[in-house]
């Protein structure tokens, strides 16, 4: 029984799906949209979510913490200046998942993962 067990496991293991959640949250916050698959998007939208709580916080520390999870400056940098800002009157919900589409080859639902408050001419939108 999986009662009390948090999060998914997406059939990959611990340092491959931490990897994958890193790499598609700073897609993320570089693009502001991405496209991947429903369960990934859910998955995504926690970490992304506690990413932008922390840019809202602003100081030092949550600085340090973000930079250690995303392992990109430039798009810390990103998320304490623009995004955080943008963000700054919400007390939650800082992303969105619209379905799109059945992949073709497995027939995978497909999803958008965006931010609510995002900059529609963000390049690679």
């Amino acid at each position: 029984m999986r009662h009390r067990k948090s999060g998914r496991k997406l059939g990959r293991d611990t340092s491959h799906r931490k990897a994958m959640i890193t790499n598609m949250a700073v897609s993320l916050f570089r693009h502001e949209r991405i496209e991947t698959t429903v369960t990934r998007a859910k998955e995504l939208r926690i970490f992304a979510e506690r990413m932008v709580t922390l840019g809202k916080k602003g100081d030092l520390h949550a600085r340090r913490r973000a930079v250690s999870f995303l392992r990109d400056k430039e798009v810390v940098h990103k998320l304490f200046t623009d995004i955080a800002v943008r963000n700054s009157s919400r007390s939650g919900g800082y992303t969105r998942i619209i379905r799109t589409r059945l992949r073709y080859g497995d027939c995978a639902p497909m999803s958008f993962i965006e931010l609510v408050e995002r900059n529609v001419a963000a390049p690679g939108v």
